[in-house]
């Protein structure tokens, strides 16, 4: 009808200029959110046996639990702290403890704790940090790998992992390593361009809600 205005829902409005700022943050911070999440991860499996060696069992035996679900944790293929090597082949472990080695054992003091995920998640969360800060020096020119190059760079740790899971061969804690990284440096070069690209549209789309709020409330 004319000549009625209709008032404003100001609470609305307010939703939609804190939801703005809060998208505008992560379409800025996304890439530091992301190497914080995973410099996290990494940190709780190597915190677990530093724990165990100090004496605090309880939350040791916490990160132990709660990385459980995610790594299968056999001592075979982990990497042990504060012992006299960092990794034990089975029969080491087993000659060492006079016995055979549950899968989830997490060492002693005169073999060293057992670190809570396997070398190979080692590998490919550790080297997701480390090329998630790199990445921060070529955000903007880099473009992400194509779905040919992602698979040949993930098949080395596929062959690797299957071979061993059959008996084929038994992997080794370079091929572990090697592959992990390889999985990792495929996910960030096909994940992170796109989501450069996406968290800009993002942002622009979030700035531009901010400023017509703002043109808005000078307006009124």
């Amino acid at each position: 009808m004319a000549g009625v205005t209709v008032p404003r829902d100001a609470t609305s409005e307010k939703i939609t200029w804190a939801m703005a700022k809060i998208l505008r943050w992560l379409g800025r911070h996304w890439l530091l959110l992301s190497n914080a999440m995973l410099a996290l991860y990494v940190a709780f499996p190597l915190l677990a046996p530093i724990l165990a060696h100090a004496g605090y069992m309880r939350g040791a035996n916490l990160i132990y639990l709660v990385y459980r679900p995610l790594c299968h944790q056999l001592p075979e293929r982990s990497f042990f702290l504060f012992g006299p090597q960092a990794a034990y082949t089975l029969g080491e472990l087993e000659a060492l403890t006079a016995g055979a080695v549950p899968q989830r054992w997490i060492g002693n003091a005169e073999v060293g704790f057992k670190v809570a995920v396997c070398q190979r998640c080692v590998a490919i969360y550790g080297g997701m940090f480390a090329l998630g800060v790199l990445f921060a020096a070529v955000r903007r020119q880099l473009r992400p790998i194509s779905i040919v190059t992602f698979g040949a760079l993930i098949v080395p740790m596929v062959i690797d992992g299957f071979g061993q899971l059959f008996g084929l061969w038994a992997s080794s804690v370079v091929s572990r390593l090697i592959t992990g990284g390889l999985f990792a440096l495929a996910c960030i070069l096909l994940v992170y361009p796109y989501l450069q690209e996406g968290m800009a549209e993002v942002r622009a789309e979030a700035e531009a809600t901010i400023a017509a709020h703002r043109a808005s409330s000078h307006g009124s």
